[in-house]
């Protein structure tokens, strides 16, 4: 099976690839020679070309202009530039939605979003499909043996959502194959309530605006649906690339912890799981906000991974853009390697001068060769390639495994959930932080994944639990392993249907909670006193068998309850511990399960991660600061050797190699 590493090594040495999204289609054909020139003087050696393309490869239907990419696909090999060639079905051409309507996708209001942007598609329309295979068919034909060739990219940022009658056809479909008969849908949707019960599958529609509330598991079932439909355009694409070129990867780029699909499932459909990061420069968590994605992103991969899109500056999608400080496009790159890019990639080489993204960076801002962001460009290029034959392919170790499921975080949504203030994304990323500025490396998993060789299970909200994940959970605690749970966990099954006693029983014996009486949440910038620490965000009204209380609250309602409660190796948190709280309960847990951290005694926002046998110091701090290491160490970007303490300036990256 093709992977990443064949494109690593497609040069013949091991590297790191490092390039961008190349879009000459917008620029004179004079200009693309001056790119190339450019791009390897800052150590390019990945482009990936025809993401946007497809109005100039397919200007009419049927009609075929090759001629110019021909041309850039002979000049990117004759110059040792590899290409990653995409698919160009993210954007259809104008002449598509103007000819065929029903290709373009309706909200749930019913009403037509139209061309003029990009991907307006409907991902259950046959007439897009039909154009779709016939574009790619023609593009693998022409270029699937062409020798600058290392990767294919199927279409861009898969997003699109869409509620019209051929979905809706799709929709019914889908839920033939998963339920199999009404009555097995009736029975999941719980349609008894609001007498909502259908007797024919034609009745059934995607949950459209309604007068009040929409059924919950209809919501949860359509967006499963939504997933898979995008999957299906996916995987017909794949295939028929994958035909023509059987010897290379194939991939498709996610959005940072996006909603809209389910990873878990697409990962294993991909070669390469590739991602587009784009934190804040102006948040101070926003290496924690990287750290996150890169983790999540390795376990989706099981290995090494790729980073298709950042940005070089500023992006132009936010209410304010802030323009990356000096520094901070190296440190956040030399993060991703740390854990476990062999890929570092931008969106995108040239800036561009018109468009929707014109202020929108790129590796060459509108200041050019000169300016400050293509010169950082270049030392990145240069360290990527003295780091490549050390890092490129290996591992990341990681004995802390976060569970994460979109399903949960789909039924999390719901309408008529019990506070608007939890938001999934936000309190996985509270754990994960508490977890990184405590210089614990994590790795995700599926719930219903195999446990056994982590020694440390953090489970920050999953209020959605299946069957299988609680008995495989229960199987890992009994074995001796560490569970700390978050709250609101396990409350409903694969169908969103609450469990008696308002928990899954298995949970509540193994976190030795009697009763739950009532859930608590908290209003927005509320807080609950406990022992030693304040709570965020929720809170429980718990009766405990006789286990140990950890930390109760204190005053209100809930005075004297279990906050957060212990039994053995199994911890349970009603609440949301304050940031630093968290950090150190679950070093606590940690340390007692066996699990260290990468370095002790860091300074503050020093990040220290393992990969190989080399360790990255990461200062994500303005100020410079020394960091003890014991021992003697070669430094690989610069070929010093350090002694008991790394220097490090602002932003600034060292790579040690125990000596």
């Amino acid at each position: 099976m093709p992977s990443l590493n064949d494109a690593v090594t497609a040069g013949g040495d091991r590297r790191i690839l490092f390039g961008c999204d190349y879009n000459p289609e917008q620029w004179p054909e004079e200009v693309w020679h001056e790119d190339v020139r450019l791009m390897r003087g800052a150590g390019v050696n990945s482009v990936t070309l025809g993401v946007f393309s497809w109005a100039s490869l397919e200007p009419r239907p049927g009609a075929r202009e090759f001629g110019w990419l021909d041309r850039l696909m002979d000049l990117m090999h004759d110059n040792g530039i590899g290409v990653v060639l995409a698919t160009p079905t993210a954007s259809p051409p104008p002449w598509m939605g103007a000819r065929h309507p029903e290709t373009l996708p309706r909200d749930e209001n019913g009403a037509i979003v139209w061309y003029g942007s990009r991907q307006q598609f409907c991902p259950s329309s046959p007439v897009y499909r039909g154009y779709a295979a016939a574009i790619s068919e023609d593009l693998a034909a022409r270029y699937g043996n062409h020798p600058a060739l290392t990767m294919w990219h199927i279409n861009n940022e898969y997003c699109t959502h869409c509620w019209c009658d051929g979905t809706a056809l799709h929709f019914r479909r889908w839920l033939r194959e998963r339920h199999g008969s009404l009555d097995a849908l009736n029975e999941s949707w719980g349609t008894a309530f609001w007498s909502q019960r259908y007797d024919d599958w034609d009745e059934i529609l995607p949950p459209r605006r309604a007068q009040y509330m929409k059924n919950p598991g209809q919501s949860l079932d359509f967006r499963r649906f939504t997933s898979d439909a995008l999957l299906e355009c996916y995987i017909a694409e794949r295939d028929i690339v994958a035909r023509h070129s059987p010897h290379l990867p194939v991939t498709t780029n996610f959005m940072p912890f996006w909603t809209g699909q389910d990873a878990w499932k697409w990962a294993r459909e991909e070669d390469v799981v590739s991602v587009d990061i784009y934190p804040d420069p102006h948040d101070p968590l926003g290496g924690q906000h990287g750290a996150l994605i890169q983790d999540m992103t390795r376990s989706q991969a099981r290995g090494p991974w790729m980073l298709m899109e950042q940005a070089a500056g500023p992006v132009n999608w936010r209410g304010v853009n802030h323009a990356k400080p000096r520094g901070l496009n190296r440190l956040w790159s030399l993060q991703a390697v740390a854990r476990g890019a062999d890929a570092v990639c931008y969106f995108q080489w040239r800036q561009s001068r018109q468009g929707s993204e014109k202020f929108h960076s790129g590796m060459v801002s509108h200041a050019g060769e000169q300016g400050r962001t293509f010169q950082e460009i270049k030392r990145i290029g240069a360290e990527l390639a003295l780091l490549g034959e050390a890092v490129a392919g290996t591992d990341v170790p990681a004995d802390v495994v976060v569970l994460h499921d979109w399903d949960s975080w789909w039924a999390d949504q719901q309408d008529g959930r019990l506070s608007s203030e939890v938001q999934y994304p936000e309190v996985v990323r509270a754990w994960h932080r508490a977890l990184w500025e405590a210089n614990l490396t994590t790795r995700f998993a599926h719930p219903e994944s195999d446990l056994s060789d982590a020694r440390m299970v953090v489970i920050p909200h999953l209020y959605l639990l299946t069957d299988a994940a609680v008995a495989g959970l229960i199987a890992y605690a009994r074995a001796g392993g560490t569970v700390v749970c978050g709250f609101l966990t396990g409350i409903a099954d694969q169908d969103d249907r609450v469990r008696p006693g308002g928990m899954d029983a298995r949970l509540r014996e193994l976190f030795g909670i009697r009763t739950v009486h009532e859930w608590w949440p908290l209003d927005a910038g509320a807080v609950v006193e406990c022992d030693g620490f304040r709570g965020t965000l929720w809170s429980e009204e718990l009766e405990a068998d006789a286990v140990h209380t950890v930390s109760a609250y204190k005053g209100g309602e809930l005075d004297g309850l279990p906050a957060v409660l212990r039994n053995g190796r199994a911890w349970y948190l009603s609440t949301l511990p304050e940031p630093t709280a968290l950090r150190e309960l679950l070093e606590d847990v940690a340390g007692e399960a066996g699990v260290q951290p990468v370095l002790d005694a860091l300074p503050t926002g020093v990040e220290a991660v393992r990969r190989g046998e080399l360790l990255f110091l990461l200062n994500h701090g303005r100020e410079p600061v020394g960091v003890p290491v014991p021992g003697s160490h070669h430094e690989l970007l610069t070929g010093v050797r350090t002694e008991s303490v790394v220097e490090l300036d602002r932003y600034g990256v060292a790579v040690l190699r125990t000596l």
